[in-house]
């Protein structure tokens, strides 16, 4: 068994049968998501009353879904607030040194973090407030190697430029400081971020961390985008983590990524897109028997090494990592939830409608990691070493949520009144038809508690106001939860279907870069 899969799509397999299967594999997301409304559709043409009996029961189960991703959303905040608020380098040091996991480590100075930045046309500003963040870091600095991760593609005016403007300032802030330049045009590459950090990664290894002879397992790599930035205590927690964790070397570390370096000048819609997706990685740590990584994350050099570092071929390295890991030590992996945020971009342009398109490109390029179910379920198949039950959890877990990311807005917002539209006059007469509206509406109503509780802790998580804003700002910051409904169907669950769909018809994507803009 190759444990070690690379695939990007099925054609990548060398076997006919094996190439049938992973296709019939890359159909399933969007089929189940497709019949599924289908089905819904046709019931309420046809058999008005059993698809109004399947909405009175998907309601239920969405309100009791909603009280129990709440829960998990207060204490996951809870636990989060708590942890900004521990001197975690103060902590470090009260670690005996028999309690650390990690085989050879004496003192937790020992540790390395290499800490890739990778760019694409983002202006020195950015990259400027990314690597501040680093220094303002509690943690030693002789500590951190920090690799600029470039792009040849980006233009080599460009490059030339943040190389001058960025290289003089902070090369001899750190522990080392590297420049690389990924070259476009690799064969069996796609341009992306998965491609460059490959590269940069490799390049640190080779230049730095081998021939400084630095041990592979007391070095932590820490992927971030191009805007993320650390909060203070980010490193200090992450590295207590990895010195204290049961197997620290079969494990991922997920911090809570904050949209919000710029959530007050961006649109009321790319704001409450932005709190929904922050809210739910807060969720996801409240349960980490299904937490995978995302965006920005770190993990043990030896773990990248393991598996040839991030994949090249494919569109979300980010969460694929995760994959790779599981069935590179058959099925001994996980992500550790560190509860702890880094702070990044929300989406934002020059424009209304330029906003609104690239919130819709980045959360389809995000739902096209149904890209990793067939990958997963091939591994699963070849690798006969993981336990089943494993296997049959993640199954059902990952694909119930992208068949839930790709129709329960649509369900419950639009298709839920479908049968009253087109159900006919012998079905409008029933007593469950004059009954659907009004218990459509007391789950609407109820599910409300969720929605309050979300903006109430949006309130807390917003930064200081810019002073060019008043202070009734902060009543469209609560109001703008009003969009929530909207911005679910059209910037959440239609671009999941769009890219379900591609990868059905096999029309894959291909990397899209969010543009970074600040006013």
């Amino acid at each position: 068994m190759e444990n070690n899969l690379k695939i990007g799509k099925y054609t990548d397999l060398p076997t006919a049968g094996g190439r049938i299967i992973y296709r019939l594999l890359e159909m399933l997301p969007g089929m189940l998501s497709w019949i599924t409304l289908a089905a819904i559709v046709l019931a309420s043409f046809y058999y008005p009353l059993i698809a109004a009996i399947f909405i009175i029961l998907f309601d239920i189960y969405w309100l009791i879904k909603t009280f129990y991703l709440t829960l998990h959303l207060r204490v996951g905040f809870t636990q989060m607030r708590k942890n900004m608020q521990i001197n975690w380098l103060e902590k470090i040091e009260d670690i005996k040194n028999a309690e650390y996991t990690v085989k050879g480590v004496v003192n937790w100075r020992d540790i390395y973090h290499l800490i890739i930045l990778p760019t694409y046309k983002e202006g020195p500003e950015i990259i400027s407030e990314s690597l501040e963040g680093l220094i303002k870091a509690n943690y030693p600095k002789e500590k951190m190697i920090v690799v600029i991760a470039q792009e040849e593609r980006a233009g080599e005016e460009h490059n030339q430029e943040i190389t001058r403007r960025i290289e003089s300032k902070y090369k001899d802030v750190f522990y080392r400081f590297l420049i690389t330049k990924h070259p476009s045009g690799i064969e069996g590459e796609q341009a992306g971020k998965g491609s460059n950090i490959a590269w940069a990664a490799r390049q640190a290894v080779r230049d730095i961390i081998n021939k400084y002879a630095i041990s592979h397992n007391k070095v932590v790599v820490s992927a971030f985008d191009m805007d993320t930035v650390v909060h203070p205590e980010y490193f200090g927690v992450l590295t207590y983590n990895y010195l204290t964790s049961v197997d620290p070397l079969h494990a991922s570390y997920q911090p809570i990524p904050l949209f919000t370096n710029n959530i007050w000048e961006a649109p009321s819609f790319a704001r409450v897109v932005s709190f929904s997706s922050t809210f739910w990685q807060m969720i996801q740590q409240e349960r980490p028997e299904n937490l995978i990584t995302f965006s920005s994350h770190s993990m043990p050099l030896t773990a990248l090494i393991d598996i040839d570092y991030w994949q090249v071929n494919m569109v979300n390295e980010d969460s694929r990592v995760f994959w790779q890991c599981l069935l590179r030590y058959d099925g001994n992996y996980r992500v550790v939830p560190i509860y702890y945020p880094v702070s990044m971009d929300a989406n934002s342009a020059p424009s209304f409608w330029k906003t609104m398109i690239n919130v819709y490109k980045q959360h389809r390029r995000w739902g096209y990691g149904s890209e990793n179910v067939p990958y997963f379920l091939f591994g699963f198949i070849k690798n006969r070493r993981i336990p089943f039950a494993k296997k049959f959890f993640y199954t059902l877990v990952v694909i119930e949520g992208y068949w839930s990311w790709a129709t329960n807005a649509l369900i419950l917002f639009l298709l839920g009144w479908l049968p009253l539209l087109v159900g006919g006059s012998d079905f409008n007469q029933t007593v469950l038809s004059f009954n659907l509206p009004y218990f459509t509406r007391i789950i609407m109503l109820l599910s409300m508690f969720g929605l309050i509780t979300t903006s109430i802790l949006s309130i807390i998580l917003l930064p200081p106001r810019p002073i060019k804003y008043g202070r009734h700002k902060y009543i469209w910051m609560v109001v703008q939860w009003l969009l929530f409904p909207l911005t679910t169907i059209f910037l959440g669950c239609v671009p999941a279907l769009d890219a379900q769909t591609r990868l059905m018809l096999g029309r894959y994507m291909g990397f899209w870069v969010t543009p970074k803009h600040r006013k």
